[in-house]
C-alpha cells in the first residue's frame, strides 16, 4: 500500500512539474498567424494567392522572422522545395522568378553612357534580376558574362 501512495505523490510531483514547465514555455511563446499553403506547391511552382490561408502558430516571437508572415511576401514567388498544407514556409523556402530562361533569346545590353550596343543572344543558364550568367552571342557565337536586369535583357561588358 506504502508503494501506492508513493507512487501517487511521485506522479502528482511530476504532474506539478510539467504543468509549471508548460506556464513558463508557453509565457515564452506566442501565438502568430502565418501564411500557409492549403494544398501541395510543388519546387518550381509559381505561388499566387489561391493556394493560401492563414493559420495560428505559438511560436517565439524571435523565430517568427525566419517565415512568411504576409501573402505579400509569397505571392508571384517561386518554391525551391515542396511545401505543405497547413505547415508554416520558411523564408529560405521561395525565390523570386527566373526572368530569363535557358534557351529562349534575350537582349544583351552594352551600356558605356555614350555608346549602348544591343544584340540578341542566348543564356547558358537561368538567372533572376542580379545574378551573373552566361551567354553566347547569336551573331558572333562569342560567350560572355553578364548581369540580368529586371526588364529581363542581360547587360555585359561592366567587369
Amino acid at each position: 500500500m506504502m508503494t501506492a501512495i508513493g507512487a501517487i505523490k511521485n506522479l502528482l510531483r511530476a504532474s506539478a512539474f510539467a504543468t509549471a514547465f508548460f506556464v513558463v514555455s508557453s509565457a515564452l511563446a506566442d501565438r502568430i498567424t502565418f501564411i500557409v499553403p492549403s494544398q501541395i506547391i510543388y519546387p518550381g511552382q509559381a505561388i499566387g494567392g489561391n493556394e493560401l490561408q492563414e493559420k495560428m502558430f505559438t511560436i517565439k516571437s524571435s523565430a517568427a522572422g525566419s517565415y512568411i508572415l504576409s501573402a505579400d511576401q509569397l505571392i508571384g514567388k517561386v518554391a525551391r522545395k515542396t511545401l505543405l498544407p497547413g505547415k508554416p514556409i520558411l523564408v529560405t523556402a521561395v525565390n523570386e522568378p527566373d526572368l530569363v530562361q535557358r534557351g529562349v533569346s534575350v537582349p544583351i545590353v552594352y551600356d558605356t553612357g555614350a555608346l549602348v550596343i544591343t544584340a540578341k543572344g542566348i543564356p547558358m543558364e537561368a538567372g533572376r534580376s542580379g545574378d551573373f550568367v552566361k551567354v553566347r552571342n547569336i551573331d558572333s557565337g562569342i560567350i560572355v558574362t553578364g548581369t540580368v536586369l529586371a526588364n529581363g535583357s542581360i547587360q555585359v561588358g561592366m567587369q
